[in-house]
């Protein structure tokens, strides 16, 4: 049999430094208890909404969609619970949350006002907040019932039929307080009561550890008195635990089932969305692809023959491979339907090169489609280097393109304001990507919170093993590391220190944007994804992260700013003040000279050729060709590396 109470406030990891409840785990507590449902409610976010979505269905558990959100009035301000019935409601908080963080001070918390509650407030249930922090709780704890009970009427005309009265009981005396008051508010409102518990940590043995986590997040210490508590009762609570702790109120236990069953939608995967490209004479997106690769192909063949109009059999028996080449790649890129990404990045690139804005001849798998050379998006002859399309687009393992774009970084904020301007301002958002707590960081803030010597903490994280590539894991260091082990044996504060750290390893401390990655939209992002605010940034970013605003069906546009592109854009501009007119396009790849210096491993400031391991990797190979580079770079990382040795021997015979 389910149970028959279902959690409506579930703070998860997503509450950065706030829950310990990561999602994977999270799913593992419903379903041992057989609650047929669940809501997300993370603090002023929806960071976690389509892995919880995705994560909770594909356990046969229905996911309910919210937030917790801090709305104001004239009086002040207090936190109330806002969960999606229908995708218009979803929508709605999408947006609503969105201009919430967008508008929001750098410094301060966002608070979203009542006016744009009000009129984003369709087919969205609220729950009126708890006693510490809630719209309606907390003035009913601090004896304001009048205004508690003014704020319940204004928001049960918001939502009409959808407004409860949310009762706690965490053991705490705000809440003793307030019930009294709540329940008088609901009888004489003819509201609903709803019974939730504040979940942020997995059991009541993980409290000492999440209270740990808060105080590494508000940068506090376990001596300090006045600051961020949590109860040790906002742990996950079985059905039967919440039924017995509201056995005088079944019906605000019966409730949350209703509420569950009065929602329907969830966050949901789609295939690719990209915006209508604008071509020319009304051609399809298809058409227009193959009219301007065809021309671009041209005009690339062209300067190979450096105008020259002799042998016209041989300059057919050279442009013939290229020809059927590109047709065979225009086939697979429409069968797939990507023409537009293609006329897209070929579109901002251009542009980009038209503003004498340094771009990269092109990286990655990318640099294998003819019809990318032919639209000037890479500066690389596929043919001539031997390089597979089909390791960029293949019909039989289907996924997006992907280009590795590099911009002078000093001017790649140009190129981003054109995709804004052209596209729209409210279509175009960055990618957020969250910072975790790995093992030495974790060791070290938990010794902060514990007000243990910085000496001796510093001394036992740095007997966990440094691999930025492969983080160790504290586990793993206790595993291989005899002294680490000794110490956590012979020291009950050691131990304490390790044990606490080991259970908050891994979990998000902060957000930030990705260094590259942006999304381009048909229409405005927030009406598919939730954005946020970076403080560091003017520009919007979406609340999903890589892997999951792929999956929402956003495509991803790489704008990477490349330090190299702009020191070569000056090296050029300082030559030219010589008198010397050099095109970096058209430096021979044999130059002997050059060659010498590589030998030599002088390489500092040579893109992907500068670190100390590569330096001397090129001192043993002595490279005379173009082919020894492309083969290096591609040994020199995790794996291949261990051939190194054989490939120099065998290229000295």
């Amino acid at each position: 049999m389910t149970a028959n109470f279902v959690h409506l406030r579930l703070h998860t990891s997503y509450s950065l430094t706030e829950s310990t409840l990561r999602i994977k785990d999270l799913v593992g507590l419903i379903a041992a208890d057989q609650q047929p449902a669940a809501a997300i409610t993370d603090t002023n976010n929806m960071f976690g909404a389509l892995e919880f979505a995705q994560t909770l269905a594909g356990a046969g558990i229905q996911p309910i969609m919210g937030t917790q959100i801090t709305i104001s009035d004239a009086e002040g301000q207090g936190e109330v619970v806002l969960l999606a019935q229908t995708e218009r409601g979803y929508r709605n908080i999408s947006v609503l949350l969105s201009k919430t963080l967008l508008s929001a001070d750098a410094t301060g918390e966002p608070v979203c006002p009542l006016s744009d509650l009000r009129s984003l407030s369709d087919d969205v249930l609220l729950l009126g907040g708890g006693a510490l922090a809630g719209f309606i709780g907390r003035p009913a704890s601090e004896g304001r019932e009048s205004l508690a009970s003014n704020r319940a009427s204004v928001l049960a005309e918001i939502f009409p039929g959808r407004a409860y009265i949310e009762l706690q009981r965490h053991g705490l005396t705000a809440e003793m307080i307030a019930e009294p008051h709540l329940l008088d508010i609901a009888d004489r409102l003819d509201l609903p009561l709803v019974a939730t518990n504040d979940c942020r940590f997995e059991n009541a043995g993980m409290s000492q550890p999440h209270d740990t986590l808060v105080c590494i997040g508000s940068g506090r210490k376990f001596s300090e008195e006045n600051r961020p508590r949590f109860s040790q009762e906002h742990y996950f609570k079985s059905a039967r635990q919440m039924s017995e702790l509201f056995s005088d109120i079944p019906e605000a236990i019966n409730n949350s089932i209703v509420i569950a069953q009065r929602c329907s939608v969830m966050a949901v995967t789609r295939e690719p969305i990209l915006p209508a490209f604008d071509t020319k004479d009304g051609r399809s997106e298809s058409e227009e692809l193959a009219v301007q690769a065809q021309s671009g192909l041209a005009a690339r063949l062209e300067a190979r023959f450096n105008g020259d109009r002799g042998n016209e059999a041989a300059r057919v028996a050279v442009a013939k491979p290229y020809n059927d080449r590109l047709e065979f790649e225009l086939g697979i890129i429409n069968q797939m339907g990507f023409p537009g990404y293609f006329l897209i990045v070929a579109d901002f690139i251009q542009w980009a090169k038209a503003q004498n804005i340094p771009v990269g001849p092109g990286r990655g798998s990318g640099a294998g489609s003819l019809v990318a050379w032919a639209l000037s998006i890479t500066d690389l002859d596929p043919i001539k280097w031997g390089l597979l399309f089909e390791r960029f687009l293949n019909p039989e393992r289907i996924s997006m393109p992907d280009f590795d774009i590099d911009f002078c970084q000093d001017r790649r904020d140009e190129v981003i304001s054109y995709v804004q301007r052209k596209y729209g301002h409210d279509k175009v958002a960055q990618i957020i990507t969250f910072g975790s707590l790995q093992a030495r960081a974790a060791l070290r803030d938990v010794g902060r919170v514990f007000e243990m010597p910085y000496t001796q903490v510093d001394r036992i994280a740095k007997l966990v093993p440094n691999n930025p590539a492969k983080p160790t894991t504290i586990a793993q260091a206790l595993a291989s590391e005899d002294e680490l082990s000794k110490q956590r044996r012979d020291d009950e504060q050691v131990a304490d220190l390790i044990d606490v750290s080991m259970k908050l390893e891994g979990l998000y401390r902060h957000a930030s944007t990705h260094a590259a990655g942006l999304v381009i939209g048909d229409r405005p992002l927030a009406e598919l994804v939730p954005l946020y605010r970076d403080p560091r940034s003017e520009m919007p970013v979406t609340q999903f992260n890589m892997k999951w605003v792929e999956k929402a069906g956003l495509v991803k546009f790489d704008f990477l700013g490349l330090k190299t592109l702009t020191v070569l854009h000056r090296a050029v501009g300082f030559i030219a003040q010589r008198g010397i007119q050099l095109d970096l396009a058209a430096i021979p790849l044999d130059d002997a000279c050059t060659f010498e210096m590589l030998s030599r491993g002088d390489t500092v400031g040579v893109f992907q050729l500068e670190s100390s391991g590569m330096r001397d990797v090129l001192r043993g190979l002595k490279p005379d060709r173009f082919e020894d580079i492309i083969a290096v770079v591609a040994l020199y990382r995790p794996g291949p590396m261990e051939n190194i040795k054989d490939y120099i021997a065998r290229k000295h015979d």
